[in-house]
């Protein structure tokens, strides 16, 4: 199932890290990142890791609230963070998909020679262009 909930980030006084909440999740979400990049991916992993629990439990989660229902005070940020809970349990899952496909014969050579492992190769290259 997919989520959409709002987080404020928020600079802790000495910059030294970001903290991060959900409103709407308050107190059982919450968590901090080393800087902007890492309290985002960090918002994320919370907001997943939560959302996972509360469908195992079979618990009622909030609902979002509306973006125009909340404020923020200076110096704080509202994010939106996207949850994938089906796309987390397939990941969690790792099952095998067998792909064929078509390339060229000189790579194909140069990769037999060099002992690449074409999946583990094309694996590596859709989670880096997938960010997954």
């Amino acid at each position: 199932m997919k989520y959409l909930y709002f987080a404020v980030l928020k600079p802790t006084k000495n910059n030294s890290r970001i903290e991060v909440a959900f409103p709407d999740l308050d107190p059982h979400a919450a968590t901090f990142g080393k800087s902007l990049s890492d309290a985002l991916h960090m918002a994320h992993d919370a907001l997943e890791g939560y959302l996972l629990t509360v469908e195992d439990f079979k618990e009622q989660v909030s609902q979002p609230s509306v973006y125009e229902n909340l404020t923020v005070k200076p110096g704080e940020m509202l994010v939106p963070i996207e949850a994938d809970t089906t796309l987390a349990r397939e990941r969690e899952q790792n099952q095998v998909v067998k792909k064929t496909l078509t390339i060229p014969k000189y790579l194909n050579d140069l990769g037999n020679a060099n002992k690449i492992n074409f999946s583990a190769t094309l694996t590596n290259a859709l989670k880096q262009k997938l960010d997954a």
